[in-house]
Parts: structure tokens; C-alpha cells; sequence
């Protein structure tokens, strides 16, 4: 089974490079473009089932391809929910009083989702809903602490090892399950 992950496209500017989270923002227009382009790169592909997380800028990135099947909207594949530091810069959040250390200590400084418990949340999801089904290919529309978080977990790194890559807005991964 071959899962494509894609990240949702760009969103409007004033939440670029932020800690979005839950917030439910839609694609700027370059997102639209963005999520255009690929969805022309992907339509190639037959795909069996499709699943899409229930915030708007990954609704509007599956809203730019021509899937013949009906979408399952999900809250699990949602990115981490920041609390009261959605929305926030990384700098604006150490002008609030965090600083930062290191990796494990910024995550588990900030408000929010457990990031144990969201890491359970990824794993759980994937490999007890979208791994157990018999296709052959399935496409994931979420963001990026998702498919990182995922990563983290089927290629054995630490999360500061998978948050290190990069995954540009309107980016896929491919996964061999």
C-alpha cells in the first residue's frame, strides 16, 4: 500500500510561520495556487480512499483535486493544539517568557496538546484506521507536525530529528506500508 501525505497549502499571511494548531484558517490565494499545482501533480494517481483532516486550510487544499470518492474528514489528523500560544511566532513566544533550550524542553514547555499524547494520537490513528485498510493507494491531506510526527515514528527518529526536515507548504511524502 503506498500512502501520499500532503501538506496543506499556504496559508493566508498573517499566520505564516506560526504556531497554528486548531485555528481554522483558510489558504491564501497562493495556496490555491499551490494546492492546484499539486493536485495536478498527484492526479495521476488512483487513489482508493482519502483522508482529510477537518480544518479548513487542508479542506481547501483537497477542495483543488477531482477525487471521485468521498473524503473522510477527520479531527486526528489535526496538527498539535498550541493553546494559548496559537497563532504565535516562535519569537513571540520567548517575548511572552519561554525560552527556548532544546527541543524536548520548547515542546513541553508550551501550552496545549500533550505532545506524548499527541504522538499516541498519530501513531494510533495510522496504524489502527489507515494502515488496516486493504487499498492500494491512499491519500492523507494534513499538516506538517503530522506527517513529521508520523515519520518520527515508522523510520524510528526522535521528533526533533523529523521536525528538523523540510516540508514546504503543498509538499506530499510518499510512504511503502
Amino acid at each position: 500500500m503506498t500512502i501520499t501525505l500532503v501538506r496543506h497549502a499556504q496559508v493566508i499571511e498573517e499566520y505564516q510561520g506560526k504556531y497554528n494548531g486548531h485555528i481554522d484558517i483558510s489558504l491564501s490565494p497562493n495556496g490555491r495556487i499551490q494546492a492546484q499545482e499539486v493536485s495536478q501533480k498527484l492526479n495521476h494517481i488512483k487513489f482508493d480512499k482519502i483522508y482529510c483532516s477537518d480544518l479548513k486550510r487542508a479542506r481547501e487544499t483537497l477542495d483543488a483535486f477531482n477525487f471521485n470518492l468521498k473524503p473522510i474528514f477527520t479531527e486526528k489528523l489535526r496538527e498539535k493544539s498550541w493553546g494559548i500560544h496559537e497563532g504565535m511566532s516562535f519569537e513571540a513566544i520567548e517575548k511572552s517568557g519561554i525560552k527556548y533550550k532544546n527541543f524536548e524542553q520548547w515542546l513541553s514547555a508550551l501550552d496545549g496538546e500533550d505532545i506524548v499524547l499527541y504522538k499516541e494520537r498519530i501513531r494510533e490513528y495510522f496504524y489502527e484506521t489507515i494502515f488496516k485498510q486493504e487499498c492500494e493507494n491512499i491519500a492523507v491531506i494534513t499538516h506538517s507536525g503530522v506527517i513529521k510526527t508520523l515519520l518520527s515514528i515508522v523510520n524510528n527518529l526522535s521528533l526533533e530529528e523529523a521536525f528538523s526536515m523540510k516540508l514546504p507548504y503543498s509538499s506530499f511524502v510518499t510512504l511503502e506500508v
